[in-house]
């Protein structure tokens, strides 16, 4: 999965303000770039998950937090990171993403399937016949091929006519535009929706229509496209001292990092790999940056 299709990639924004009366010899901010607009993951009034552990790791810090708004589209990283207009974001794919250096990863979660649980569908795999005769929506990206995985395996399968697609970058001008997959799903616009299980989620548990959320399932038989991620935060290529304390408060409070994920609704899977797990323990290591 390229990182637009996980982030959703970011354009035109506005620097934030900064914190009022600093003195001096007052710790430096930490500016985190985020989306105002792109609940659940990020808001200006502060509502999103990531606000919530950017809010942590601040503290942590015992720095103040800023923000440096910024509207998720292409050129995030050129724009912000590699400007040098804030250090760090909260959520950036772990792996495959040489453009920031990143912290271990701290959770990991993968694609679901999203179905009004009065319909009481059991969808959890891209190959159920059922599919054939139910209309399903999914995020679109773009006309570069760089759609998400359940949309590219779908036309592997040839389910393509009974496809409905919901731009993920949507009209800027509504509230947090990609949720217009997840209230097409309320609304009974589509019988199931294949969507990033950190954005569905949260989305699914606010809805006022019990909505049901399902873990994809068998996504081997479509390698090499990827379903499950790792979530890691990054800062730029040059700033390994603050890549090294986000990894100690990540290593310190992970697990106040994860209650929070999980209170939020994010569908957390366990780490393939054991070693690389955020757990809540002081002291923890640094760790080369292996990625």
């Amino acid at each position: 999965m390229r990182s637009g299709a996980l982030l959703a990639l970011f354009l035109a924004g506005s620097l934030g303000a900064t914190s009022p009366g600093l003195a001096e010899d007052a710790p430096a901010p930490l500016r985190v770039c985020a989306d105002p607009n792109n609940a659940p993951f990020s808001k200006q009034d502060g509502s999103g998950f990531e606000n919530a552990i950017a809010r942590l790791v601040a503290e942590e810090l015992r720095r103040p937090l800023d923000y440096v708004w910024w509207a998720q589209r292409r050129g995030f990283i050129r724009n912000t990171l590699k400007a040098g207009i804030c250090d760090v974001v909260i959520g950036a794919p772990a792996h495959h993403y040489d453009m920031a250096l990143r912290t271990r990863p701290y959770y990991r979660s993968t694609y679901v399937a999203v179905t009004r649980a009065d319909r009481h569908l059991d969808i959890t795999d891209l190959h159920d016949p059922s599919l054939k005769s139910l209309t399903i929506g999914v995020h679109l990206i773009g006309d570069d091929g760089a759609n998400p995985p359940p949309a590219h395996a779908l036309a592997q399968l040839g389910v393509v006519n009974n496809v409905k697609g919901y731009p993920i970058y949507g009209d800027y001008r509504q509230d947090s535009p990609p949720q217009r997959l997840i209230e097409a799903v309320a609304k009974g616009e589509v019988d199931v929706a294949f969507a990033w299980g950190p954005m569905a989620g949260p989305v699914a548990k606010a809805s006022p229509v019990p909505l049901r959320i399902q873990n994809l399932e068998g996504e081997e038989a479509f390698a090499p496209l990827e379903f499950t991620f790792e979530i890691a935060m990054a800062v730029s290529r040059d700033n390994l001292p603050l890549r090294r304390e986000l990894q100690r408060v990540l290593d310190r409070r992970g697990g106040d990092i994860r209650a929070l994920l999980e209170q939020a609704g994010v569908p957390l899977l366990p780490f393939r790999r054991p070693s690389l797990e955020i757990v809540a323990q002081p002291g923890g290591a640094d760790a080369k940056q292996a990625e």
